[in-house]
């Protein structure tokens, strides 16, 4: 890969990423159930297709950073340092929102969707906390990258 388009992307990505983030969780999520019209099932439903999209695409971008990172370390191998402990930290969030967190909740959607009264669950809280990490994490690694790259 062209070095500049690497570095590019190296930056790029975990900025994109944040705004992703910062405008499904933080922005979108909560104005939707203040749409007319919008039942809490209705709401549940949308949020469900929406979470799984933000998901693939989170999982897309991390992959990309992920090889993009190797490819510009190859024959460099180095697997210690600060922006490899950030982006494992965020892989970690990711996989845990992904496969354990998000299956939980989409259970419980489902339920709420049938018109059932599920007990009470702390996932929701679990995720949102997550989130809150990653806008943290992915800006910090972003402003790592850009320091590292940028002259």
């Amino acid at each position: 890969m062209n070095t500049h388009l690497a570095a590019v992307t190296q930056i790029a990505v975990p900025f994109l990423w944040l705004g992703m983030v910062l405008a499904i969780s933080f922005l979108e999520t909560p104005l939707k159930f203040r749409a007319p019209g919008i039942t809490v099932p209705l709401g549940l439903g949308i949020g469900r297709l929406v979470f799984r999209a933000l998901n693939v695409a989170e999982l897309a971008l991390a992959v990309t950073l992920t090889l993009t990172l190797l490819a510009s370390n190859a024959g460099k191998v180095n697997l210690g340092g600060i922006v490899t402990t950030v982006l494992i930290a965020i892989w970690t969030l990711l996989v845990i929102q992904v496969a354990v967190l998000r299956p939980r909740l989409d259970r419980r959607v489902r339920h709420l969707i049938q018109g059932q009264s599920p007990p009470r669950s702390h996932h929701h809280l679990a995720y949102i906390a997550a989130e809150c990490a990653k806008i943290v994490l992915l800006p910090a690694l972003g402003i790592l990258l850009a320091d590292r790259l940028l002259p």
